[in-house]
């Protein structure tokens, strides 16, 4: 058997081969990828970074850059492609001309029918907040709402001020707002956000956000811990004033209220507010098959399989798009300004509570449900084994997930075309 006839077989070794002649970077990238994916495996093991997105996102990401042969039905990435998914499929209208086009991609990437009646139109990130909302309990904003709500918008720092930055970027306004939501750390905002407002940038601030929502878990403890001293950090929070148990009767009127009231104001929005609190006043009704089923299959298929699309996307052709680039950046630099806007209004609380208001609790005003409220707690927890912020953490962090979404909900309609 001939070499030819071999790499014919292999064509994983030809287009690596080929790449490393004719289009080295792309080689070096793809080979980069594949060792990011393994990477983000362990660390997800390892609990470094969230298990249940990365453990999927990194195999995918590594198998779908070994994965790449001489295939492309559509010719989306000139003659080059995998059998998972054709991003362009969902995010352009121009990419399918015809039912022919969508019905052979729908036949040959596996991964397709997924991505285009879950993940393009947005429902994966629904479904995922009906999870959420689930397992959240509005009693801990409700105990505090303005401290909490106060926390929540300082946090939304990063999405305000990153807009005009990506606008000097040369980004478009659409494209500048969806890539400024990076800063609310909420992965379904952003692909809610992303998708309305800038189509052609959906897979790769999609890819980026989820990237960058990893490691807040590992980044955000060096910036509470830079920004906030011992002795702050072991301070203790004053117990709320209403003393009395919320009800989940209270909560549910609280959610339901908020939902009506908030999709009034904002429709374009509303999707997001509906899931979001139906998943509220569905664990506040006490229906235990509803519940099960949204804590339990709802949020862990569609979390695993958003892990599944985020990794197969990150392919090397689609990261070698320059537009990328100035994403790595923006995306961080919106996470870090939220960071910080958050616990500066921890700051602002501190100072006008007399001192009683423990200022790490800021950075749970990012709305990384519930990852931020557990960093803010860690922190603390090291200096002090004795001081609890948790339930206020938590009502700052589920504080986050509202502002974000109402955040989300004027940039779609004040820029959508």
């Amino acid at each position: 058997m001939t070499w030819d006839a071999v790499i014919n077989i292999f064509q994983g070794v030809d287009t690596l081969v080929l790449s490393f002649s004719s289009n080295p970077a792309l080689a070096i990238v793809r080979i980069g990828l594949i060792f990011l994916g393994c990477l983000l495996v362990y660390l997800g093991k390892k609990g470094t970074l969230e298990p249940l997105l990365m453990i999927p996102m990194g195999l995918g990401m590594a198998t779908v850059n070994a994965a790449i042969m001489f295939f492309d039905p559509l010719n989306l990435h000139g003659g080059m492609g995998t059998l998972f998914v054709e991003a362009q499929a969902g995010a352009t209208a121009d990419a399918v001309k015809n039912a022919a086009d969508l019905m052979t991609i729908l036949q040959i990437d596996w991964l397709q029918p997924i991505y285009t009646y879950t993940f393009s139109n947005g429902l994966i990130a629904c479904l995922i907040f009906m999870g959420i909302g689930a397992l959240l309990d509005v009693g801990y904003v409700m105990a505090r709402p303005f401290q909490s709500m106060f926390i929540a918008v300082c946090a939304e720092l990063g999405t305000i001020v990153t807009l005009p930055i990506a606008q000097m970027f040369g980004y478009t306004p659409q494209q500048a707002a969806a890539i400024a939501i990076v800063g609310g750390a909420d992965g379904p905002m952003v692909l809610f956000t992303s998708l309305r407002l800038a189509p052609e940038l959906f897979v790769p601030i999609a890819i980026i956000a989820y990237l960058y929502l990893g490691f807040a878990y590992g980044g955000y403890p060096y910036l509470v811990k830079l920004l906030v001293p011992k002795k702050l950090m072991a301070i203790k929070p004053a117990p709320p004033k209403r003393k009395r148990e919320i009800t989940s009767g209270e909560k549910m009127l609280f959610a339901v209220v908020a939902c009506v009231f908030l999709s009034f104001l904002l429709p374009v929005a509303a999707p997001l507010f509906f899931s979001l609190f139906f998943g509220v006043v569905v664990r506040e009704s006490g229906i235990k098959e509803y519940i099960h089923l949204l804590q339990g299959p709802v949020l862990y298929i569609s979390s695993m399989f958003l892990g599944l699309l985020l990794g197969v996307l990150c392919d090397a052709n689609t990261m070698m798009d320059p537009k990328i680039w100035p994403l790595l950046l923006l995306g961080v630099l919106s996470l870090l300004i939220s960071g910080i806007g958050g616990i500066m209004g921890g700051y602002v609380l501190y100072f006008l509570s007399g001192g009683k208001y423990n200022p790490a609790i800021g950075i749970a005003g990012v709305s990384c449900v519930p990852t931020t409220a557990k960093v803010a707690q860690k922190m603390v927890f090291k200096v002090n084994k004795t001081t609890i912020i948790l339930p206020e953490a938590l009502g700052a962090n589920i504080s986050g997930v509202i502002t974000t979404a109402i955040i989300a909900g004027i940039y779609c309609s004040l820029l959508a075309k």
